[in-house]
């Protein structure tokens, strides 16, 4: 493989809603200093502060909302406050919140919301040209090219350098500190090797860990985008950082076979979950995220399915807003209900997906300070990575790269003048340690075998069959309606070390099937940690997304703390933290 080094001063791996808006931000925070003539110390000028986003995709339609999306789920509405937020996201995760993170999101949502209709996003307006809200928390849009619209907005901004179609698989990391990552051109047969001296990780959360609700062909139609693997997770694992809450699964209530979103259905016409007898079921169950989902799984397995969101009888006017909005997220289901019957004359069935790791609905992700500092030094996180703060959505995801974008940036000058007063040489603090002649030729080897075993029997396709049907099995997916017991976990735990224990013979013909590879390896390192937190947590807080049929009731008393993990010496340890103080704006860590 031809080999490229590069150098920047900051790293932000993944282009999506957080990448993208971390890098608009570093671009221009940086031209904001320098303009007022407060550069730090050693920091060049604007032109001079090399950002370099690295996506394996390409920006313009990669990431959560490569396909659009038709509200901003995330907004303080008229009458509302951050605080109201706040309390929102707190209650609907039943108290395992960081309350800092996730107030720090509140406080700029309608800021970056205002941005970006300033950038060219289209927010429907009423007569009196004010935003058209649905319920309390969210706001319509045009949504389909909201992500072109962040991608142009990342090309205008100053030295800001993209490299699509790269796919970034390991850290670079020394004495605990980052200062770089390594990655493969998909398309041009090219390994970097990229130096940096601040990394902003922005890859998103994890799909495609448990076997999906459609199988065969249509297995990659499920709720949350199929590349998403967990890649940020897993690096991070691997090389020590603490990870929180990965027990808190999220698992999405959707359209069946469409796997299309019913929040619209459910706010924007009002309809009401009901089973098959006609009798609304949510008030039964409860209407947080979780307890939508259990309530359904629950009426299924007593006989009163199948559930659906009740939309017969709305009106024309609704029946034309839903065939329009789901034309702007879910195509899909509106050509389904194009051929089949409208939602004025047949109710919508529903049905739970398999679980998701992801940060942006749940608090599942690393463990960050309030300046979404992980504990790796130098590494910041953005977005669906983050933990801690669920319910942050799209606004929350972009209030997350504005956030460690500042901080990323603060450091990099931080480091500049530490530089600068110590001298070019000093050895009592490491600034930036170029990646050794070693590690690389050792990652160029791996993929090199992979390349050029001819003997493989397996595929990365059927391993990875095989962890999604471990998983599902064993672990608390669709086939046990998302329970799952002590001994389950532990077969579980051995069926995907074993399975992990395969990949090193599988074989590539291509970069691309390499990246299934990695992929899979990915999904297998966070696979791990989900098993050790939803064995580690010894109640059942959240039905459905951890359904623990050893400990079926919720413990206040000693898990009413968060579930925190770090990869020491190849062992997963669980450490239990206190939760953060009521109302605290401030976090550290303490290391």
């Amino acid at each position: 493989m031809k080999i490229e080094r590069l150098k920047t001063d900051l790293l932000i791996i993944g282009g999506g809603t957080a990448g993208c808006y971390a890098a608009i931000t570093a671009a221009s925070n940086a031209a904001g200093k320098n303009a007022a003539g407060n550069k730090g110390a050693g920091v060049q000028d604007a032109v001079g502060l090399k950002i370099l986003v690295v996506e394996k995709a390409n920006i313009k339609r990669s990431g959560c909302l490569a396909a659009g999306v038709n509200a901003l789920n995330a907004y303080i509405t008229e009458g509302r406050t951050p605080r109201d937020y706040v309390e929102y996201a707190k209650k609907d995760a039943d108290g395992i919140v960081r309350e800092d993170l996730l107030y720090s999101i509140s406080e700029k949502i309608n800021e970056v919301t205002a941005h970006l209709e300033r950038l060219g996003l289209v927010i429907l307006k009423d007569k009196d040209g004010k935003y058209v809200t649905r319920g309390n928390r969210n706001i319509k849009i045009n949504g389909e090219n909201i992500k072109p619209i962040l991608a142009a907005a990342v090309a205008k901004a100053p030295n800001v350098q993209v490299l699509n179609h790269v796919n970034i698989f390991d850290f670079s990391v020394h004495d605990n500190r980052i200062d770089g990552a390594f990655g493969f051109g998909i398309e041009n047969d090219t390994f970097y090797a990229i130096e940096a001296r601040a990394v902003i990780v922005a890859t998103g959360g994890a799909a495609g860990l448990y076997r999906p609700n459609n199988p065969g062909f249509s297995r990659h139609k499920m709720w949350y985008p199929p590349f998403n693997t967990g890649a940020g997770y897993a690096m991070g694992i691997r090389h020590g950082a603490e990870m929180t809450t990965f027990e808190m699964r999220f698992i999405a209530l959707r359209c069946k076979d469409t796997i299309a979103p019913t929040g619209t259905l459910a706010q924007g016409v009002g309809a009401k979950q009901v089973n098959a007898l006609g009798e609304v079921y949510e008030t039964k169950y409860g209407i947080s995220t979780s307890e939508r989902v259990y309530g359904t799984v629950a009426e299924n397995l007593e006989g009163r399915g199948p559930c659906y969101l009740r939309t017969v009888g709305i009106t024309p006017e609704q029946e034309e807003s839903l065939l329009k909005a789901y034309l702007n997220m879910a195509p899909s289901q509106t050509i389904r209900w194009i051929e089949n019957d409208t939602p004025s004359k047949a109710n919508v069935e529903i049905e739970g997906t398999e679980p998701y790791i992801v940060g942006g609905h749940t608090a599942s992700g690393y463990w960050v300070d309030t300046k979404r500092a992980t504990t790796i030094e130098g590494l910041y996180a953005a977005g669906d990575v983050v933990g801690g703060a669920p319910q942050k959505y799209v606004t929350g995801a972009l209030a997350e790269g504005e956030i460690a974008a500042k901080s990323a940036v603060e450091y990099i000058e931080s480091l500049s003048a530490l530089r600068q007063a110590q001298g070019p040489d000093i050895s009592s603090v490491n600034l930036l340690k170029k990646n050794s002649e070693g590690e690389i030729a050792e990652h160029v080897a791996e993929i090199e075998k992979f390349l050029n075993n001819k003997n493989g029997a397996d595929t990365a396709e059927s391993l990875e069959e095989a962890m999604q049907a471990a998983m599902d099995t064993y672990a608390g997916g669709i086939k046990t309606g998302y329970r799952y017991s002590e001994n389950q976990l532990a077969i579980a735990r051995r069926e995907i070390e074993k399975i992990e224990a395969r990949v090193g013979d599988l074989h590539a013909d291509d970069l691309q099937e390499v990246m299934y590879i990695y992929e899979l390896k990915e999904r297998l390192t966070v696979c791990k940690s989900v098993i050790a937190h939803l064995a580690a947590r010894h109640e059942t807080r959240w039905h459905s997304f951890a359904e623990n049929t050893d400990y079926p009731e919720k413990d206040n008393e000693r898990f009413r703390k968060y579930v925190n993990s770090r990869l020491e010496n190849g062992q997963i340890k669980i450490i239990l933290r206190e939760l953060t103080a009521e109302g605290q704006r401030n976090y550290e860590h303490q290391h």
